[in-house]
């Protein structure tokens, strides 16, 4: 993947197109978050329920924290020592931003920062965030490589991106909703990171 991947990775998804792509863990689709063409489109790619919350995943820790200006010190705390890394955190939303990603709540988001070395340098030139989900059938396998991603899926997108084999497990997802009142948070799905490791870090 060359800095030329990447600027045409970045021109796909200002246009609304569905782009597949690597991450830390496994092979994601990705669209621009805010256009609902585009998020409806990667749904049905997918075969995912439009109910379903997604992540919005940014390729620098700073545009993320600037992205949800309203978190309180605890919370962006911790998010400084989860992130970048193989972790989803399920944020408050109070302001509601990225609703086609939030499905039925709304005031929670889910955010991403993906740990870019090696073959994934290039990406930390993305300045765009993407709304992401993994690049498998819904209920599907992960993929490691470009190649086992479902055919289907690859026949539909309009941009793939080839990082070679990848980790193959997917992120970690920790509910951080409670953390700035209490401390506490929730486990939604133990992925790359273990759970001993998450209690470490918060």
């Amino acid at each position: 993947m060359t800095a030329d991947d990447v600027a045409t990775f970045e021109r796909c998804i200002a246009v609304g197109g569905v782009a597949l792509f690597p991450a830390d863990t496994v092979y994601g689709l990705a669209t621009e978050p805010n256009t609902r063409e585009g998020v409806d489109r990667l749904y049905r790619i997918k075969g995912r329920p439009p109910d379903r919350p997604a992540a919005v995943m940014f390729f620098d820790r700073e545009l993320a924290l600037a992205a949800v200006p309203e978190l309180g010190p605890r919370t962006r705390a911790a998010l400084e020592r989860l992130l970048p890394g193989a972790v989803t955190a399920v944020l408050p939303n109070p302001a509601r931003r990225f609703p086609l990603a939030c499905g039925p709540v709304p005031d929670r988001l889910g955010v991403r920062v993906p740990a870019l070395m090696g073959a994934l340098e290039p990406l930390a030139a993305m300045r765009r965030p993407v709304l992401q989900s993994s690049a498998n059938p819904s209920g599907g396998a992960d993929a490691r490589r470009l190649a086992d991603v479902d055919r289907g899926i690859r026949e539909r997108v309009d941009l793939q991106l080839d990082a070679g084999e990848l980790p193959g497990t997917p992120s970690t997802v920790v509910d951080l909703s409670a953390y700035e009142r209490d401390g506490s948070y929730s486990l939604l799905r133990e992925g790359a990171i273990p759970g001993a490791k998450l209690r470490e870090l918060l």
